[in-house]
């Protein structure tokens, strides 16, 4: 063996890198990129989820309770009515609320406890912080029944989910669309790619084809494959991993059918841009990464920062996100102005990317 052949071939690649900014970003660029952005998610989020407190017992001991839920680490509290618990959880306010009834104190004296604990239940990771700051307040109660045992069972209730509702659950209702996604996404843009460097897409745009045409042409043929296989996931998910549903199947697939169309459509704007199928799978990182971490599917966006909320709230991925959750975990159906609001915004998005890739088109080919 020559080492001066073998530093030859290893002088060219690093000199062809070395003339591949894109390649160079990449490698160096978006690991920083990404790891910052995760550590800013972690650290900068706000992990205390949001509780109410219905002190309905005009006895000391309520007040105890009460006291020591507003000044526990595992919680962040505001005072409510009852009635009003509800609605507070329906609309986003409110993770959890806790109802002290008028008989606590009578309850504590007679050494068990049964305080009520209404959660909204589409957030696993959410619910322990509740159960433990309660916990905590009911050893405040102890110290305040001198002589005696106090049992603490609390009366748990779910808005939606229940007690068998886990993890899977929670992601599950999001990665039923995410894989549907990403994969379109990644056959779209390497598909697209070699279709222009093969020399088809010059010689349709030689005959007699408006560009709008190819565009729409080549997405409907994308798009029927991937309906094909957001059918086959959301039958997988549902029937064999049994993924909780509250919603319609046909809700469910309609907007993994959005979700694809969005990916195809972005797979082929995108391809316009890159040279070599290389370059083609280098968006993902660039692109898919940021919005997988942004659009509520790891971190809820409501715990981001305010700074990358503001991102957020601009990714159509974050409104897929939430419709699938809305149909999957909450029941939601097409009298859901949110459903409705996260429906319009993943279209609208798909026609703006129809748009550009056909712009696209014209300046890259024409």
């Amino acid at each position: 063996m020559s080492g001066h052949r073998i530093a030859a071939i290893t002088r060219r690649l690093l000199q062809g890198f070395r003339r591949d900014r894109r390649t160079l970003a990449l490698l160096f660029v978006a690991p920083i990129v990404i790891l910052g952005l995760l550590g800013y998610l972690m650290r900068g989020s706000s992990s205390a989820p949001q509780v109410g407190i219905a002190n309905q017992d005009p006895g000391a001991l309520g007040t105890v309770v009460a006291s020591a839920l507003r000044h526990s680490s595992h919680i962040k509290t505001t005072d409510i009515n009852a009635s009003d618990g509800d609605a507070k959880l329906k609309d986003g306010s409110l993770v959890a609320y806790i109802v002290l009834p008028a008989d606590f104190t009578q309850q504590a004296q007679a050494g068990n406890v049964v305080p009520e604990v209404h959660l909204e239940g589409s957030q696993p990771g959410e619910d322990t912080p509740v159960i433990q700051a309660l916990q905590q307040a009911m050893i405040s109660l102890a110290s305040g029944v001198a002589g005696r045992s106090v049992s603490f069972q609390p009366h748990i209730t779910y808005l939606y989910g229940g007690s068998n509702y886990d993890t899977l659950d929670y992601f599950g209702a999001a990665f039923v669309g995410l894989v549907v996604f990403f994969l379109v996404f990644v056959i779209t843009i390497v598909s697209f790619l070699n279709e222009r460097s093969q020399g088809t897409l010059e010689r349709l745009m030689a005959s007699p084809l408006r560009r709008g045409e190819i565009v729409v042409g080549y997405m409907l043929g994308f798009t029927v494959l991937a309906l094909v296989q957001a059918a086959e996931v959301l039958i997988f998910a549902l029937a064999i991993l049994r993924i909780h549903n509250e919603g319609s199947v046909l809700l469910i697939f309609g907007m993994e059918a959005l979700m694809a169309i969005a990916a195809v459509n972005l797979g082929i704007f995108l391809s316009m841009f890159a040279r070599s199928e290389f370059q083609a799978v280098q968006f993902i990182p660039l692109v898919v990464v940021p919005q997988v971490l942004l659009s509520g599917i790891i971190f809820p966006v409501s715990s981001e920062p305010t700074l990358l909320q503001w991102v957020s709230n601009v990714l159509p991925l974050t409104y897929a996100v939430n419709g699938m959750r809305d149909i999957m975990v909450k029941g939601a159906d097409l009298t859901w102005a949110s459903l409705e609001l996260d429906a319009g915004v993943v279209l609208g998005f798909c026609v703006l990317l129809i748009v550009a890739g056909t712009a696209t088109l014209r300046r890259r080919l024409g």
